[in-house]
């Protein structure tokens, strides 16, 4: 007993350290998303807090630590930029109050998408997709950031306008802050090469310094300002317009947060044998974004390099957030004044720095060597530089839907001959070793049918057994667990058309719930001579 007492003590005190370790990074990175989102400091904070209690309470993962990150910051100001400049919304509504309402109907999102158990949705977002998306974003992302370290007001929301306003404006740069945020990012990226170094915290602390004190502290460093918490009556958008638009831009951002959080929590869970479950965290991240927006906060979800960082500083349960949530409370009530003082360049080298990880090719290049969805990738990249966060988000999101159903809707489609004399049919085009059964054609369509392909894959299978000649087609339908009405009606046609050019056909590896389908479609004797296998098809087409 006295042992496994030391051990949970050994387990807290690590969750402690690694909670604390956590805070010094959540205080600055908020600051910076907030400042992304183009919203005060406090509303970040508040959402970490709030939001990773929530997490903490709900959530299974034992290193996620849910707060703002990136890629939502940036979504939510390209969607707060949008609804500011369209003509058919109240013009009084103002940003807090719709930063406050996306927060909210992310969470509600969130939780019925729990309720209905739909946590598979991450899944319509492939990874090459992300990929490209998290490429281009991190790239926009430090490209706007550039303006801060040169301390130049530059117009513009494009990566274009931003580099070219920089260009135009070369001569107003303030080199003094130039050089302050340069040598903060060289830091960065060298302390961060020390394994378990607090090295956000060592370069805020030192750039608090060098702001406040030395040549640096009158040369005219723009600073961060004051980050009050302070809760203010919850308001929130009256007009159904607003709201309408509000869901409509949501959507897209819960996609998102959700599949980058998704990715997060099980690439964590799988690198630590722990098992998770999506529909679980769907519901706590919908109810952290639900608390964080009566915090008056932001859309929230867990990052993948702050998980990541909980886990390399010796996290063993959620206790770790939630000391973390709380630690981060008692630095922005007491620290108040030091965070004020952090030098712009300096926050704009933190952001940089904990996004210049993602301007890794290397992932994209995988794709290029795979021959296997690279130009998707890029196309999801080149959307977000090209057309902004908001626009290249909903073209990722497009472009994987558009790849599932391109896939589905053009399966490959197999023709499948026996090896030797055994049971084993298989693909004639990558086996050498197998024969055709004399008389007889075998297909496989390589995706289930459904209304978009049914009638295209039958109609290219029967001109195949038509040139052939065979006298019996077997159809394996192993893809498909069940058919649609679309292709029971394509089934049943195609089955007429055959019998009428003296070919029969045979269903094999046919499921259970296809039977029942094809039985209730006046379609029972495809279901009655169907077979379990292949073998035991092409044994019955011989023997008939």
């Amino acid at each position: 007993m006295a042992v496994q007492e030391q051990a949970t003590w050994q387990t807290r005190g690590l969750d402690l350290l690694a909670g604390l370790s956590v805070a010094g990074l959540l205080v600055p990175e908020a600051v910076a998303y907030a400042g992304i989102a183009g919203l005060a400091p406090g509303r970040a904070l508040m959402a970490g807090v709030v939001g990773g209690l929530v997490y903490a309470m709900v959530g299974r993962s034992r290193f996620a630590v849910v707060s703002a990150t990136s890629s939502s910051a940036s979504i939510l100001a390209a969607a707060l930029g949008s609804m500011a400049v369209a003509p058919t919304l109240p013009g009084t509504v103002t940003a807090d109050a719709l930063a406050t309402a996306m927060t909210l109907m992310v969470g509600i999102m969130f939780t019925v998408l729990a309720l209905f158990r739909m946590g598979g949705l991450a899944g319509f977002v492939s990874r090459p997709v992300l990929r490209g998306f998290a490429l281009g974003l991190a790239t926009t992302i430090i490209i706007r950031q550039l303006p801060h370290l040169v301390h130049v007001a530059v117009p513009g929301s494009t990566i274009g306008q931003v580099l070219a306003g920089l260009a135009t404006h070369r001569a107003q740069w303030h080199w003094p802050s130039a050089a302050l945020g340069l040598g903060a990012l060289a830091a960065l990226v060298m302390l961060r090469r020390v394994a378990g170094l607090p090295a956000t915290l060592i370069v805020m602390a030192a750039g608090i310094a060098a702001g406040s004190f030395g040549p640096l502290a009158h040369s005219g460093i723009a600073l961060v300002g004051p980050t009050p918490i302070a809760m203010p009556r919850l308001t929130l958008p009256t007009d159904l317009a607003v709201w309408s638009r509000i869901a409509q831009l949501a959507a897209p951002l819960t996609l998102i947060i959700f599949a980058e959080s998704w990715g997060t929590i099980r690439g964590l869970a799988l690198a630590h044998g722990d098992t998770v479950s999506s529909n679980r965290e769907l519901a706590a991240i919908g109810l952290a974004n639900g608390a964080a927006a009566l915090a008056q906060g932001m859309p929230i979800g867990a990052g993948f390099s702050i998980g990541s960082a909980n886990a390399a500083a010796g996290a063993r349960s959620r206790l770790s957030v939630a000391v973390a949530s709380v630690a981060t409370l008692a630095l922005v009530l007491f620290a108040g004044p030091l965070i004020a003082r952090i030098p712009e360049p300096v926050l704009a080298a933190v952001v940089i720095a904990a996004l210049i990880h993602a301007l890794n090719p290397a992932p994209i290049a995988r794709l290029f060597v795979l021959q296997r969805d690279q130009w998707i990738a890029v196309a999801a990249m080149t959307g977000v530089l090209l057309l902004g966060v908001l626009a290249g988000m909903l073209l990722a999101i497009a472009l994987s839907l558009a790849q599932l159903l391109y896939r589905w809707s053009h399966p490959v489609t197999s023709e499948l001959g026996r090896i030797g004399t055994g049971h084993d049919f298989v693909d004639l085009s990558r086996h050498d070793d197998a024969a055709r059964v004399l008389g007889v054609a075998i297909f496989r369509p390589n995706a289930p049918l459904f209304f978009a392909n049914a009638e295209t894959v039958l109609q290219t299978i029967g001109r195949a057994v038509r040139a052939s000649g065979a006298q019996v087609l077997v159809l394996s339908l192993e893809e498909s667990d069940d058919l649609d009405a679309t292709a029971l009606d394509a089934l049943g046609e195609f089955a007429e058309d055959l019998h009428a050019s003296g070919c029969r056909l045979i269903l094999a590896r046919a499921h259970d719930r296809v039977r029942d389908v094809l039985t209730a479609a006046g379609l029972g004797n495809l279901a009655d001579n169907a077979t379990f296998s292949v073998a035991d098809a092409a044994r019955r087409a011989i023997s008939a």
